[in-house]
C-alpha cells in the first residue's frame, strides 16, 4: 500500500513537470507571434534603432546628405521670343543699358545689354538671364508702362530742344532721328524720321508750317508726298513709302520723311498753318 502510494505520487509529480514544460513552450511560441502579451515580451523585443539596424544588416543608420542647391534656372537667352523679353528690354532701357524699342526677341543687342547690367551689379556677365539677374533687374527698375513696352518710335527720343518747350511745335531732332509733336512742353505724339542726303541736306533752324497738303506729288522728283506739311520752301514733313520699305538705307531730297502713315495722319489733322517747326541736333 505504501509502495503504491509512493508510485502514485511519483507519477503525479512527473505529470506536473510535463504540463509545466508544455505551458512554457506555448508561451514561447506566443511571444514570437502577434498574440504575445506586452508583459511577456523581453526588453529586446522593442527594438532600438541600433538593434533594428543590426538586425537588418549590421550597419548603423546614417543621416542622409542634404540635397545640393539647384543652380539658378535659365529664364531667357539668345533666341528667346516672348513678352517677358519685351519687359526685360523695357526695364534695361529704363536703366540706360538698352537703346532701342522693345521687340520681344532676345538677340545679340539684348545679350550685350544684359551683360552690361550684370557687370554693374557685380554678377557674372553671361549675357543670359537667370533667376538672380531677373530679381536684381526688377528691384532696380519699375514695371514698364504700356508705352514703354510698345513705344511710338524705334529710336529713343532725346531731351527736347529748349525752343520746343513753349507753344505748338513740330520738334525734329537730327541727333535721335525723331519728330515729336509737342504742345506747351509735352509730347503728344512721336515718330521716327529720315533726313536729306549730304547733297540735299535738311535745313536746320526755326520755321513755321506755311502750307499743308494731304495729297501731293513732288514737282521736281515726281514722287508721292502724302500728308505734307511744308516749312522751308520745298522742304516738308511727309510720309515716305521708301523710308518704310528701306529704312535708313536711303535718304530724302531735303524733306523730313516719316514711315508711320497712321501716326503722321493723326498729327497732320492737329497741326495748323503757322505752328512752329524746330529742326535741331
Amino acid at each position: 500500500m505504501h509502495r503504491t502510494s509512493v508510485i502514485r505520487r511519483a507519477v503525479l509529480a512527473a505529470a506536473a513537470v510535463a504540463l509545466a514544460a508544455t505551458g512554457c513552450t506555448a508561451q514561447a511560441v506566443g511571444a514570437a507571434g502577434e498574440s504575445a502579451s506586452p508583459s511577456a515580451a523581453s526588453p529586446s523585443a522593442s527594438s532600438s534603432p541600433s538593434s533594428g539596424a543590426s538586425a537588418a544588416g549590421g550597419a548603423e543608420p546614417t543621416a542622409s546628405a542634404p540635397a545640393s542647391t539647384p543652380p539658378d534656372k535659365l529664364l531667357m537667352a539668345e533666341g528667346t521670343e516672348n513678352e517677358q523679353v519685351r519687359e526685360l528690354q523695357a526695364r534695361l532701357r529704363q536703366l540706360g543699358h538698352f537703346h532701342r524699342s522693345p521687340t520681344a526677341f532676345y538677340g545679340s543687342m539684348t545679350a550685350k545689354a544684359v551683360s552690361s547690367f550684370q557687370k554693374k551689379q557685380a554678377l557674372p556677365a553671361t549675357g543670359t538671364v537667370d533667376g538672380t539677374t531677373w530679381e536684381r533687374l526688377t528691384a532696380a527698375s519699375r514695371k514698364p508702362t504700356a508705352e514703354e513696352l510698345r513705344p511710338p518710335t524705334t529710336n529713343e527720343l532725346d531731351k527736347p530742344d529748349e525752343r520746343c518747350m513753349t507753344g505748338r511745335v513740330l520738334c525734329i531732332s537730327k541727333e535721335s532721328r525723331t519728330l515729336a509733336w509737342m504742345i506747351d512742353g509735352k509730347v503728344v505724339s512721336a515718330m521716327d524720321v529720315r533726313f536729306g542726303s549730304e547733297n540735299t541736306p535738311t535745313r536746320e533752324g526755326i520755321f513755321k508750317v506755311d502750307r499743308k497738303e494731304r495729297e501731293w506729288e513732288s514737282t521736281l522728283y515726281h514722287t508721292s508726298m502724302p500728308y505734307s506739311m511744308f516749312f522751308s520752301g520745298g522742304q516738308a514733313v511727309h510720309y515716305s513709302s521708301d523710308f518704310k520699305a528701306r529704312g535708313y538705307n536711303g535718304g530724302s531730297h531735303g524733306c523730313v520723311n516719316v514711315r508711320d502713315m497712321d501716326r503722321l495722319a493723326a498729327v497732320f489733322d492737329q497741326v495748323k498753318v503757322g505752328d512752329k517747326v524746330v529742326v535741331h541736333w
